[in-house]
């Protein structure tokens, strides 16, 4: 029985990490300013921004679920991050993300696909890779994204269930990374 409980204990302790992907669709105009200072604080400052975040980060599904009527969001997959951060990764400078450079500043001799590999099980942080000391970010946390090609499926007033876009999508969200990039 006492066998029984830990085994319980240790499977809630190894929650499993799921990486969110959360696009910001709708603009700046006539946001309340507890929606604005959520949106602020999970850095999408601007339409067509995106920002990954564990599901594990404490508060971050009661962020999302304040802001879901401005955001769309779901869980990214391997082949769409590696996409995301080779095409639309930067260091400070505003210069692209490279293999080179993950391996000398990260020491990840695999290169992004490393990166996106440990970023996935949750053992790194896209927001923490802060240099406090030159005052940079290693990696910028933001992608700045295009519209997506071909448009909106749906309306960007409507909830993703209902034939809009905005909302939880799960893992539709990867099409929608891949229309933007």
């Amino acid at each position: 029985m006492a066998a029984a409980r830990e085994a319980e204990k240790k499977e809630e302790g190894q929650k499993q990490v799921k990486l969110y992907a959360i696009i910001r669709i709708r603009g700046r105009v006539d946001v309340h300013p507890d929606v604005e200072y959520t949106l602020k604080l999970l850095r999408l400052h601007r339409k067509f921004h995106l920002v990954l975040y564990p599901s594990t980060l404490p508060g971050i599904e009661r962020m999302i679920h304040k802001v879901k009527d401005w955001v769309t969001w779901g869980e990214i997959d391997r082949d769409t991050l590696v996409e995301l951060l080779r095409r639309r990764g930067r260091i400070s400078g505003n210069k692209p993300l490279t293999d080179e450079y993950v391996q000398e500043k990260l020491g990840l001799k695999g290169g992004i696909e490393e990166l996106a590999d440990k970023l996935l099980k949750g053992e790194i942080m896209l927001h923490k890779l802060y240099d406090k000391q030159k005052k940079i970010w290693i990696i910028k946390p933001v992608f700045r994204l295009h519209p997506p090609r071909g448009g909106f499926k749906g309306s960007i007033k409507k909830p993703y269930g209902a034939g809009g876009e905005l909302g939880y999508r799960g893992p539709a969200i990867n099409e929608l990374i891949r229309r933007m990039l």
